[in-house]
C-alpha cells in the first residue's frame, strides 16, 4: 500500500490530492518553485521540497528534480496532478523505473494518446467517430478550421481558422505557443464544427480489465478556447448518452487503460458526435463528476494505482446536478488578460466543504488572502462547485455565492461568470462553444455605471469613519464639521477602468450627510457633469461597513483598504478604486504613442523595426506571460520610433515596449 506521497504539481490540485490522502492516513510531500515557497499547498504537506527557480522548465517539469525529492523525502508514490508532466510519458516511466507506484495510467496508454495525431488514427481504429483531420496546412480543403496541438491541451495552441489566407500565419503561432507550454511544437489542423458543445467522458480502468464510464460532463462555455464553466450531468438529446459512454470505453479499452482518464467529443447541433482527445490524467473538472457519484475519484486513483480492483462495476446513476466555474486571475478591462498582485482578501461566502466530495457548495481553491499572484503559471485561482437537487438551484447558488464574494487585490472573471450563470440561454441549457461570442452582453460588468457613485461614496465616508476612530482627540466629532458650514469634503478615486471619479459631502453637526454630489467620471477637462445623484441618507458609517438608505431603499456596503486601494462590496455588485492623493507628485511623462507592457512577461518576437511604417492593428511585437502569448498592436497609422526592449527581454507592467508617432492627417 501507499506510505507517503508525492504530488508533482502545485497549486489546488496538489491542496485536492492532500486532502484525501490526509483522510487515508496517507503520508504527503511537497514540491514547489521559490515563488511558490509561501504557497498554501506547501505549508498543507507533511514535507516540503525546493526547486529552485521560477519558470516551469526550472521546476516543474524537471523529471530529474522531482525523483530526487521523493527519493531524499522517501516517499514510495508519486501523483502528477494535471498540466506539466501529467501526460509525460517519459515521467511515468521514470517514476515505475525509480521503483516508485505512478499514480496514473501506463506509460504506454499516455504516449498512445499523448499524439494527438496518432490517436485519432488509433481509435478510429476502435469504431470511435472522428473529425476530417489534416497534417499538411496546404492540404487543408474545408474551411473554417482549427488548429491544435498534438501534444497538451488546456487551449494552448488553438486557433479557429475561417480565411485560407491565414491559416500559415496561425500554424506558426501556435506552433510556438504549444512549444512554449509543452515542449512540442507538433500541430495539426481539423474540421471546426460551428454551434458544436464540448461534451466529456469520465472514464476509470483498473488492472483488472475494467474500464467503466463514470457519467458525462458539458464543457461548452469557453473562452480561448479554454473551460470557464463545466456541469454534470451533460443535458443531452435521447440516446446520446449511452452512446457517448459506450465510445468512451470503447477509446479506453484500445488502449488498455487503467486510472482516471477522460474522453473528450465534439457533439454536433445534428446530435452526432466526434472524437477530440482524450486526457490521461484527472481533469480540472473532476470535482463535478465526484459531486453527481458520491465518489472521491482521487481516492479511486490510489486504490487503483496499488492493484486494487474499481469497486464500480457500471455507470453510476447521477445524482441531482453539479456546476463548476474556473475563477481566473483577468482584467476584464484589457480584454481578459490574466493579472497578477496579491490578494488581499479572498473570502466565498457559504463554502460547505474544500477539496474532496461535497454537497452544496465545494471550493477547491490554490489561493487564499495574502497570496500572490505571478506571471509563472497558470490564472486560475479556485474553482467553485455548487451541487444542488436541479440544474436551476445549483446554478442560482453558485451565482449567488460567486456575486457575494470578496475577492480583492487582483482582477478576476467572477462579473462574467456570474452573469452567464445568470443569463437566460444558461438557465435553458442553450450552450456551445461559441456561446460567449453569441452573447456579448455577458461581459458587462455586475456593476451598474449608474452605481458606481454611490459606492464610491460608501468609501468615502468608511475612510472617513477609519480617520475619526483613529484620531487621538475629539474623536466625536464628524469628519470635516466645522461651526460654519464651508467647503466639503473632497475624495477622488481612480476606477479599475482608469478613470476618476470626484466624491464631494458634507456631515451636518450630528454627523448625518448633508449634501453630496459626484464630480467628473473621466479624467481631464472637458469630462461631461454626471446626472445628479440620488437621494441618500446615511444611516451608519464604520470603517468596514457602510448603511445608506438610497432613494428610500437601505443598502449595506462592506468596505476593506490596502494602502491607497479601496474595495467596495454592495448589493449591486464590488467596485475597486484607488485613492488619489489630494497633492499628487509630479511625474516623468511618457512619449506620445507609447504602449506599455499590460502585465509582467517577456518579448518573445519583435516583428517590426524602428523607422518603419506601420499601419493600426499591424503586430509590433508578441509579449508571453502566464503561457499565454499577448500580441502588441499598432494603435493607429504611424512610423515605429522605438523598440527599447529586444526579443527575450523582461518587463514589468507598465514598461514601454514600442513608441509610434502616430501619422499627422492631412491638411
Amino acid at each position: 500500500m501507499i506510505r507517503k506521497l508525492l504530488v508533482a504539481n502545485r497549486g489546488e490540485i496538489a491542496r485536492r490530492v492532500f486532502a484525501t490522502c490526509r483522510a487515508l492516513g496517507v503520508a504527503t510531500v511537497a514540491v514547489h518553485s521559490d515563488a511558490d515557497a509561501d504557497a498554501p499547498y506547501v505549508a498543507e504537506a507533511d514535507e516540503a521540497v525546493r526547486l529552485p527557480g521560477n519558470t516551469p522548465v526550472e521546476t516543474y517539469l524537471r523529471v530529474g528534480s522531482i525523483l530526487d525529492a521523493a527519493r531524499r523525502t522517501g516517499a514510495d508514490a508519486v501523483h502528477p496532478g494535471y498540466g506539466f508532466l501529467a501526460e509525460h510519458a517519459g515521467f511515468a516511466a521514470a517514476v515505475t523505473d525509480a521503483g516508485l507506484t505512478w499514480v496514473g495510467p501506463p506509460a504506454g496508454a499516455i504516449a498512445a494518446m499523448g499524439d494527438k495525431i496518432a490517436a485519432k488514427e488509433l481509435l478510429a481504429g476502435a469504431g470511435v467517430p472522428m473529425l476530417p483531420t489534416w497534417t499538411d496546412g496546404d492540404a487543408v480543403t474545408d474551411f473554417p478550421v482549427l488548429v491544435k496541438a498534438s501534444a497538451g491541451g488546456g487551449g494552448r495552441g488553438m486557433r479557429i481558422v475561417r480565411d485560407p489566407a491565414d491559416l500559415p500565419a496561425a500554424v506558426d503561432s501556435a506552433r510556438r505557443e504549444a512549444a512554449a507550454a509543452f515542449g512540442d511544437g507538433t500541430v495539426f489542423v481539423e474540421r471546426y464544427v460551428e454551434r458544436g458543445r464540448h461534451v466529456e467522458v469520465q472514464i476509470f480502468g483498473d488492472t483488472h480489465g475494467t474500464v467503466v464510464a463514470l457519467g458525462e460532463r458539458d464543457c461548452s462555455i469557453q473562452r480561448r478556447h479554454q473551460k470557464i464553466v463545466e456541469e454534470a450531468p451533460a443535458v443531452l438529446p435521447d440516446g446520446v448518452r449511452e452512446r457517448l459512454h459506450a465510445a468512451a470505453v470503447a477509446a479506453g479499452r484500445a488502449v488498455d487503460y487503467v486510472g482516471a482518464g477522460t474522453v473528450e467529443f465534439l457533439l454536433a447541433p445534428t446530435g452526432e458526435f466526434f472524437f477530440l482527445e482524450m486526457n490521461t490524467r484527472l481533469q480540472v473538472e473532476h470535482p463535478v463528476t465526484e459531486a453527481v457519484t458520491g465518489l472521491d475519484l482521487v481516492r479511486l486513483q490510489l486504490l487503483v494505482a496499488e492493484g486494487g480492483a474499481l469497486p464500480v462495476p457500471a455507470t453510476p446513476p447521477a445524482d441531482g446536478h453539479a456546476i463548476e466555474v474556473r475563477l481566473c486571475a483577468e482584467d476584464p478591462t484589457q480584454g481578459f488578460r490574466p493579472a497578477t498582485g496579491t490578494l488581499h482578501r479572498f473570502a466565498v461566502p457559504g463554502v460547505a466543504g474544500e477539496f474532496t466530495p461535497t454537497r452544496g457548495l465545494r471550493l477547491d481553491s490554490g489561493v487564499g488572502t495574502g497570496s500572490t499572484v505571478g506571471v509563472h503559471y497558470d490564472s486560475m485561482l479556485a474553482k467553485l462547485v455548487a451541487w444542488a437537487p436541479t440544474r436551476a438551484e445549483a446554478a442560482r447558488s453558485l451565482a449567488g455565492a460567486l456575486a457575494r464574494a470578496e475577492l480583492h487585490g487582483v482582477a478576476t472573471n467572477r462579473d462574467l461568470l456570474v452573469r452567464v450563470l445568470r443569463s437566460a440561454e444558461f438557465g435553458a441549457a442553450q450552450v456551445d462553444t461559441g456561446f460567449l461570442d453569441a452573447h456579448p452582453g455577458v461581459f458587462a460588468p455586475l456593476l451598474p455605471a449608474d452605481r458606481l457613485p454611490v459606492a464610491a461614496l460608501a468609501a468615502a465616508l468608511a475612510g472617513a469613519a477609519a480617520r475619526r476612530a483613529a484620531a487621538p482627540v475629539l474623536a466625536g466629532l464628524p469628519s470635516g464639521w466645522r461651526n460654519v458650514p464651508a467647503l466639503p469634503q473632497v475624495v477622488r478615486y481612480a476606477t479599475a477602468a482608469g478613470d476618476e471619479i470626484e466624491v464631494r459631502y458634507r456631515l451636518d453637526r450630528c454627523g448625518a450627510l448633508a449634501d453630496w454630489s459626484i464630480g467628473p467620471t473621466v479624467a481631464g477637462p472637458t469630462a461631461d457633469t454626471p446626472d445628479a445623484p440620488p437621494v441618500v441618507e446615511l444611516v451608519s458609517a464604520e470603517p468596514d461597513r457602510v448603511l445608506l438608505d438610497v432613494a428610500g431603499v437601505r443598502r449595506v456596503f462592506r468596505v476593506h483598504r490596502a494602502g491607497s486601494a479601496v474595495f467596495v462590496d454592495g448589493p449591486d455588485g464590488a467596485a475597486e478604486l484607488t485613492e488619489l492623493p489630494r497633492f499628487p507628485l509630479p511625474r516623468a511623462a511618457l512619449a506620445v504613442g507609447s504602449l506599455l507592457a499590460p502585465l509582467p512577461g517577456t518579448v518573445t518576437r519583435v516583428h517590426v523595426g524602428a523607422g518603419q511604417r506601420v499601419a493600426a492593428g499591424d503586430l509590433l511585437l508578441t509579449l508571453e506571460a502566464m503561457k499565454l502569448e499577448h500580441p502588441v498592436l499598432a494603435p493607429t497609422d504611424g512610423v515605429v520610433a522605438d523598440l527599447p526592449v529586444p526579443a527575450g527581454g523582461q518587463v514589468e507592467t507598465g514598461a514601454v515596449l514600442a513608441v509610434v508617432n502616430p501619422e499627422e492627417a492631412p491638411r
